[in-house]
């Protein structure tokens, strides 16, 4: 009796081993549950660190802000533990994180995926200590933002004079005030009932985020620029992890976790954003919403207009000791290396 009882508690103890050794990852973002980033890129990346991990590491998805607070606060629910990972914008906490913001300056990129990439490069060489609080798990822009409005169609600098646009980030708010408008700072969750309410004649947003908040439903104008040129704008994304619950995995499955990080994970984001804008757009054209293209020579001036804001992001980074003139050469040129790939 008493060797199958002591087979028994041995097997009874290795289960209980197995299960504490199931971890399950608190996961926070801010969009609704059926939009692209959580569908399309959170939740393949978790199916991929529970199958290298036996199911050992899950993920539980918290979307629409379910575990309470407001957007800006999400970076510091990573840090702090109230969430083990979350999805957000480092620029909804303005000049909390002024490095990653050069990938935030007008006219930089061409294509989510190969900004992605740069970005975590960039990230690599200049920004670990602005973001040491947290473990990144991957930096992406989403697709090229454009213009959209309620009444006015954009189709010059002039025509963007006393419009109140609404703008994601630090960068994007003093692009739209050197172009004439009137930005106005607020997460994109808040964006459809300022719109029905006129508290803002329009936005900025690329076409993937549109959808998700039927915002094509109640803009009428879309602008966009002419594709052989760099984008109007980007903002960029992280995909944090609590730095101590990641500390606190064993070796194997921190192992998982950073396969599944860094430069690939961050080109897979931006891929996935680069491939979401056509079906996006489409339901804006679909409803009958009038577009225009800024050609090339009529963009030449909102590039002449966007100067200061290179030497302010230059003079910014000078300030702390860093080199500004070489980190704006770098980021430029880590985007054309990963475009020419």
């Amino acid at each position: 009796m008493r060797p199958a009882r002591a087979v028994l508690a041995a097997i009874a103890l290795f289960g209980l081993s197995a299960a504490a050794q199931e971890i399950t990852l608190k996961v926070h973002h801010f969009w609704p549950p059926q939009a692209m980033p959580p569908t399309k890129i959170v939740q393949p990346w978790c199916e991929r660190i529970a199958k290298e991990s036996n199911n050992r590491l899950k993920c539980q998805i918290f979307p629409a802000m379910q575990l309470g607070g407001t957007p800006p606060q999400l970076f510091d629910q990573a840090k702090d533990g109230v969430a083990d990972l979350v999805f957000t914008l480092p620029g909804y906490t303005a000049g909390r994180f002024p490095i990653m913001e050069v990938f935030e300056l007008p006219f930089m990129t061409r294509n989510a995926e190969s900004a992605s990439k740069a970005a975590w490069e960039f990230y690599e060489k200049y920004a670990r200590q602005e973001f040491a609080a947290v473990k990144p798990i991957w930096f992406n822009v989403h697709d090229n933002g454009y213009i959209h409005t309620r009444e006015r169609q954009v189709k010059t600098l002039a025509d963007l004079r006393g419009l109140k646009m609404r703008a994601p980030t630090r960068q994007t708010n003093k692009m739209l005030a050197a172009f004439g408008a009137t930005p106005v700072a607020m997460p994109v969750t808040a964006v459809a009932d300022a719109l029905s309410k006129g508290t803002i004649d329009g936005y900025v947003l690329p076409w993937e985020v549109i959808p998700a908040f039927k915002l094509h439903e109640l803009t009428r104008f879309d602008t966009e620029t002419d594709p052989g040129r760099p984008a109007l704008y980007t903002a960029l994304f992280v995909f944090a992890m609590n730095r101590a619950r990641y500390d606190s995995l064993p070796a194997d499955l921190k192992a998982v976790i950073d396969r599944n990080s860094g430069l690939e994970a961050s080109a897979f984001a931006g891929r996935t954003w680069d491939e979401s804008a056509p079906p996006a757009r489409k339901l804006a054209l679909d409803r009958g919403n009038v577009f225009y293209t800024i050609p090339a020579a009529e963009l030449d001036n909102w590039v002449k207009a966007a100067q200061p804001l290179y030497d302010d992001w230059v003079k910014e980074m000078n300030a702390k000791g860093l080199p500004g003139e070489q980190m704006l050469r770098d980021a430029r040129a880590l985007i054309d290396k990963h475009s020419k790939k």
